[in-house]
């Protein structure tokens, strides 16, 4: 069934890498930079929109990695906080990214003990495939327990110019 034209027109006004980067801005503008401390999000799934926003703005605009880099790394990210959101029970979530040389690192902080399990993943499945992507993609991750909570991250290699 064809969509009418303007509807059409209107979800393609809606995205475009120009609009995503404006959004990607603003969500550093609103919640903060990662880089700098960790930003406290919502335990809502909404909130994977804005990590993915601020991952993308920091890794692809800040860092100067390349497009592929970014690409897993907000997918990477997006994985970890609907983690967080659907797991755990919180009420917020924080955010971090850091880089030393040679390597990125990406961390999701919660309130819960309770760890993440690395599934077996079938062809067929529909969910619980976060984990085996991260496990895929990264070239590290982990979880690190905290006296109140745990952290849940990912290490990707990167080259330095």
């Amino acid at each position: 069934m064809e969509q009418p034209r303007g509807h059409a027109h209107a979800a393609a006004a809606r995205w475009s890498p120009t609009v995503e980067d404006e959004r990607a801005l603003k969500a550093l503008e609103l919640y903060g930079n990662p880089t700098e401390a960790e930003v406290p999000l919502p335990s809502r799934p909404e909130s994977a929109a804005t990590a993915r926003r601020l991952t993308q703005v920091v890794v692809l605009r800040h860092w100067g990695l390349t497009p592929k880099i970014t690409e897993d790394a907000v997918l990477l990210v997006s994985e970890l906080v609907g983690n967080a959101v659907r797991h755990t029970g919180a009420r917020i979530f924080g955010l971090s990214l850091h880089r030393r040389r040679g390597w990125i690192r990406v961390e999701v902080r919660d309130p819960s003990r309770g760890l993440p399990c690395l599934m077996p993943v079938q062809e067929l499945d529909i969910s619980g495939r976060g984990l085996f992507l991260v496990d895929k993609l990264a070239d590290r991750w982990g979880v690190d327990l905290l006296p109140r909570g745990k952290t849940t991250w990912f290490e990707m290699r990167v080259n330095d110019r």
